[in-house]
């Protein structure tokens, strides 16, 4: 038996101390996803500081989606050779510093045209080793949990990431961002304040990530067919890497039908964060002072769906949840459609963020409840591909429908469709096979 019960209570204890150390990466990385990426240093990259025409959107934007094509060629072979080596701590310690580096070198981006390449190649860079450390921190899931208690821990580490993403921006927001007077004597002149942020940014991830360097084991290195250990340079990385599809096509297409539904309704999920905003302020008529108010509450409701779609996850199975939340999410898109003013995006837009956690969470926690240990590492390293290959769907229809109706309004439905293809695509995929 497999039952969290059947787990001597020491066992029980130890693999507690390994969740707690694992989610503290969560919310140590919302120092690079909330601060870094969304709310502060991507949006004064973006500001006329560093040239005039939107030239920072455009160039944050190009450095992106040329990281995103990095990601998705290279993140399967990277979390294959972590599997074979049975070194995943060692990858995630690698990559988790990259991130914080990268980090910490934006406090040299200066608010001069001649800095905005700095600038957005840092964020690129940092975004590809994000990623990467990401693909080892999903497959660290499958090692300290068990298939009853996985969604839980899951939600779990979702919650903890939106939590920690809350408090750092309050910190950071009252301390460097808000009024003229800032912590330490920090002055505005040259953007210090801002470039500060950075290195916060960087002392905070580094010290909630080394927690789980600490307290998670090294996992068993993956072995050959021949039951030596696996030893692979990149090359023969993606090679086994088409064995492994091929063997997925023979033998468990259940698992590839839900990395290519996933990764559509993922990206549905991923809209409602990136036009937020922009709807909120455009459409219905919320003052642009108010949206970071907004996305603190937005993130304590998330956390909250998190995690009780974690503890649904493990109750009912996570199939039913990511369907369930995606029928609520598409209804709430629904009415918002025809709805109006500042209120309705408050009770709307809340409503949607406690349904993005659960499906988050147990999109994660399928996966692993379908992946054996010693090949976590490679099956998180499709799923972080899958997602990136198909990341320009709605970006894509989004453009579409607003050529056709040049209104703001028009982008709901668009998300609401892709979310409705995404579900119709779990429909044919049933629950997942435990595969430890």
């Amino acid at each position: 038996m497999s039952s969290a019960a059947t787990v001597p209570a020491a066992s029980r204890v130890g693999r507690r101390g390994q969740v707690a150390a694992w989610a503290l990466w969560d919310w140590g990385s919302a120092s690079f996803n909330a601060v870094m990426v969304t709310f502060v240093f991507g949006t004064y990259l973006a500001s006329d500081a560093f040239g005039p025409d939107e030239r920072g959107t455009a160039w944050l934007s190009t450095a992106t989606a040329l990281a995103g094509v990095v990601i998705a060629l290279t993140a399967p072979a990277m979390g294959r050779r972590a599997d074979g080596t049975g070194r995943r701590r060692l990858w995630l310690g690698l990559t988790t510093g990259a991130v914080i580096a990268c980090t910490a070198a934006c406090f040299w981006v200066t608010p001069e045209e001649s800095s905005l390449l700095l600038g957005v190649s840092l964020i690129a860079l940092g975004t590809v080793f994000f990623e990467f450390a990401e693909v080892h921190v999903n497959a660290i899931l499958v090692q300290i949990s068990t298939p009853a208690t996985i969604g839980r821990v899951s939600g779990v580490g979702w919650g903890a990431g939106y939590l920690g993403g809350i408090v750092l921006l309050l910190l950071v927001y009252v301390g460097f961002v808000s009024g003229d007077a800032h912590w330490f004597g920090v002055t505005e002149q040259d953007a210090l304040n801002i470039r500060v942020v950075a290195l916060v940014a960087a002392a905070w991830f580094l010290v909630f990530a080394i927690p789980v360097l600490v307290a998670v084991p090294e996992p068993p290195a993956a072995r050959a067919e021949d039951g030596h250990q696996r030893a692979e340079s990149f090359l023969e990385a993606y090679r086994g890497l088409g064995r492994t599809l091929a063997r997925l096509w023979r033998e468990d297409r259940d698992t590839l039908r839900f990395l290519v539904a996933s990764a559509v309704f993922r990206d549905g999920v991923g809209a409602v964060f990136v036009y937020g905003a922009i709807l909120g302020t455009t459409v219905f008529g919320i003052d642009a002072g108010d949206v970071i108010l907004f996305a603190i509450v937005a993130n304590v409701v998330a956390a909250l769906g998190a995690f009780v779609g974690g503890r649904l996850d493990d109750a009912l199975g996570p199939r039913r949840v990511i369907l369930g939340s995606l029928g609520a999410l598409v209804l709430t898109c629904l009415v918002l459609w025809v709805a109006s003013g500042p209120a309705a995006f408050w009770a709307g837009g809340l409503v949607l963020c406690l349904f993005v956690g659960p499906v988050q969470s147990a999109s994660r926690a399928f996966l692993g409840r379908a992946t054996p240990v010693e090949r976590a590492g490679e099956v998180f390293g499709l799923y972080a591909t899958t997602g990136r290959a198909v990341g320009f769907i709605t970006p894509a229809l989004v453009s579409a429908a607003l050529a056709l109706v040049p209104d703001n309004r028009v982008v709901i439905p668009v998300i609401a469709g892709v979310l409705v293809v995404g579900g119709a695509l779990l429909v044919r995929v049933p629950e997942p096979r435990q595969a430890r």
